[in-house]
């Protein structure tokens, strides 16, 4: 089953991912809430449209923008409606 981990913490943990251009998009359903702060940063996507960013925090320790995700995608990506996508050693574990 895919998971995410950074500092040794499970951020999300599914069965249910959906990888887009190479990268596991998690259910909202299976993150860590309690590591997880949003963020105000914000990029877009050509195909997919706004991402929304969130800042991973762990023990203290916080990795900016380390998570990402589409709450209104485009239809051509509407199957990873707020579903989070991780970078910046966020190790994605297949």
């Amino acid at each position: 089953m895919p998971k995410a981990v950074w500092q040794d913490k499970t951020l999300a943990e599914s069965d249910t991912t959906v990888i887009v251009d190479g990268n596991h998009y998690f259910p909202p359903d299976s993150l860590d809430r309690e590591c997880f702060r949003e963020s105000d940063v914000h990029t877009v996507c050509g195909w997919k449209g706004t991402a929304n960013y969130y800042d991973v925090v762990v023990d203290g320790e916080t990795n900016a923008q380390a998570a990402w995700y589409y709450p209104q995608p485009k239809p051509e990506a509407a199957n990873i409606k707020d579903h989070v996508a991780f970078w910046k050693g966020v190790e994605v574990i297949a």
